[in-house]
């Protein structure tokens, strides 16, 4: 079993930025692919980045060249660094590691864009 924990999630302004982390209990959050996901009240959940275990990114249309998508093996942590900031990234951001064979979601953080 792994477990997913977010942070980084609050308030920001139009234009400026937050940067989400997601911690894995375990050492086989390595070889899987993470993803971020988000889910805007009233909308499905949508696929915002991913990285591949190798380093992989592909990131959604929308926030292409504002947000960056990392990842820190050694600390089993991914990250969602997030600049130029909407009001329409105001959504409850989730982590998800694919392992193929499993697939593990973390509690999810609020990310709020508002003036």
């Amino acid at each position: 079993q792994v477990q997913l924990v977010e942070s980084g999630g609050g308030l920001a302004q139009p234009g400026g930025s937050l940067r989400l982390s997601c911690a894995a209990s375990g050492s086989i959050f390595r070889v899987g692919r993470l993803n971020w996901y988000r889910q805007a009240p009233g909308a499905q959940r949508e696929l915002v980045a991913a990285i591949t275990s190798g380093g992989s990114t592909s990131y959604a249309d929308a926030v292409k060249g504002r947000f960056t998508i990392s990842r820190e093996n050694a600390k089993n942590t991914a990250y969602l660094q997030m600049n130029s900031l909407k009001p329409e990234d105001t959504a409850a951001y989730y982590c998800n590691l694919d392992l193929l064979t499993a697939s593990y979601w973390g509690q999810g953080t609020q990310v709020t864009v508002s003036s």
